[in-house]
């Protein structure tokens, strides 16, 4: 499987997971605000500290966004591209964001498929930077007791979200058990998820998440060669039905050249790249 060599030390510890008390969520971006105020007044409106929404639909205007990009800079082994800046209001088809807290505030990493005037377009949403242009609602998992928390990372030397746990009760959601988790790089994507699944005693889960990937390869025999990625899982799951566990993933990716590639993934080929944030949450028989 291909590897990339970051800059720090490996943590020996390639993924981390853990629970929290969790709830569905649904709420209204209000029109005026920033991407991150709206999330993070929704969040708090839910009883929320960090989880996972989804955007289906939505205008944006202004709306600002990266792509991944190589880094000229010997500290990091991929960077963003400039920031790009629509005239006109940006239609989001799908975007899917990882709530969390960075410097004692809301903080959204999104990745995402928009409608500009002329083009369809993937990359990095920049949530500060990009305002609701009209109601949107949104939809996931909130977590009360658990978050995702903005960190130095001494191995890739960027700061990444880690998913921490506070005094809590556990998981709430009927019962089930809903994870936050991270993959480290060169890790298999699918690979991750299972073990973490199977760690946990996790017999069937859905699975949502974004993050990025050092090339990615298809089922269909699709291939990405960019060695920096933008990812977010369309449709996720794992099963256990074999006995030992499969996970099935079917990406949205964009590479350095941005061009655009959906579908599923092959199991064993796409390791991380940066990171991979997920929201893991156990379904019923």
């Amino acid at each position: 499987m291909r590897h990339i060599d970051h800059p720090g030390q490996a943590a020996p510890e390639r993924f981390a997971a853990v629970p929290g008390e969790a709830v569905p969520i649904r709420f209204v971006l209000e029109p005026g605000l920033t991407i991150d105020e709206a999330v993070g007044a929704g969040m708090r409106g839910s009883g929320c500290i960090g989880g996972f929404v989804e955007f289906r639909g939505g205008r944006c205007d202004p709306f600002r966004y990266v792509m991944p990009a190589a880094s000229s800079d010997p500290r990091y082994v991929a960077w963003y591209s400039e920031t790009f800046e629509p005239d006109g209001p940006v239609n989001v088809t799908r975007a899917c964001a990882i709530v969390g807290v960075r410097d004692g505030k809301t903080f959204l990493h999104c990745h995402g498929v928009w409608d500009t005037s002329e083009v369809r377009r993937m990359g990095h949403m920049l949530a500060p930077l990009s305002r609701a242009a009209e109601p949107i609602e949104v939809a996931g998992i909130g977590f009360r007791d658990a978050t995702f928390e903005a960190m130095p990372d001494g191995e890739t030397n960027f700061t990444l979200f880690e998913p921490v746990q506070y005094a809590g009760k556990g998981s709430s959601m009927t019962g089930r058990q809903v994870l936050l988790a991270k993959v480290r790089p060169n890790q298999d994507v699918s690979l991750a998820i299972e073990e973490i699944c199977l760690r946990q005693g996790i017999e069937r889960a859905n699975v949502y998440g974004i993050g990025s990937l050092n090339g990615v390869r298809f089922v269909d025999g699709t291939r990405v060669d960019s060695h920096a990625t933008e990812v977010q899982i369309r449709d996720g799951h794992f099963n256990r039905d074999d006995g030992r566990g499969q996970a099935r993933l079917n990406l949205d990716v964009v590479d350095i050249n941005g061009v655009i590639t959906s579908g599923q993934i092959s199991r064993g080929e796409n390791p991380v790249c940066i990171t991979f944030e997920l929201v893991i949450e156990e379904i019923g028989q």
